[in-house]
């Protein structure tokens, strides 16, 4: 049988009991935010190039889809980041990435314009969906304004909310 010394049987037993999960979903929630910021701000940077080789989406001419991608990217990162109103936030931002790897699979095929239009390889739509939809159903955890809100909420209505609240 092989020797396991005491310290590194006690680390992973207490490891696998605490598995720092805030702590987890804010880095999370900084890593695709400040990614999805960069993407908007770039694309707010260099607007006239993309604006050619963007494409339309929802009634929108291609320019104002465009605009309309680059709000929705800075101002939902910046709440991804904060933990502000996070679900909330997330979904617009899921939609764009849905249009995203729409717009990379037809273009790509049709003329090739999609790298140009958001600044990524294929696959990181992909990518960011998955992100993005892990923490619409894991929540963005207790390092977050949205917890702060509802503690601050619920002290105010009833404190047996409270201790039910910290025990999520």
């Amino acid at each position: 049988m092989i020797n396991i010394p005491q310290w590194l049987k006690t680390f992973f037993m207490f490891n696998a009991g605490h598995t720092y999960s805030n702590l987890s979903r804010l880095f999370l929630r900084l890593f695709a935010g400040v990614m999805f910021l960069q993407m908007g701000v770039r694309q707010m940077l260099h607007l006239e190039e993309f604006a050619g080789s963007a494409v339309g989406a929802m009634g929108l001419t291609s320019e104002n889809a465009l605009v309309a991608i680059i709000v929705v990217e800075i101002v939902c990162a910046v709440f991804i980041i904060l933990g502000l109103f996070t679900r909330l936030s997330l979904i617009p931002s899921i939609g764009v990435m849905l249009y995203a790897e729409t717009v990379m699979i037809t273009a790509t095929s049709v003329h090739g314009v999609a790298e140009q239009m958001f600044i990524f390889e294929p696959g990181y739509p992909v990518m960011f969906l998955g992100i993005f939809i892990y923490l619409l159903l894991a929540g963005p955890g207790k390092i977050s304004l949205d917890y702060l809100i509802a503690i601050h909420t619920i002290n105010e209505k009833d404190d047996a909310d409270s201790e039910m609240l910290e025990k999520a």
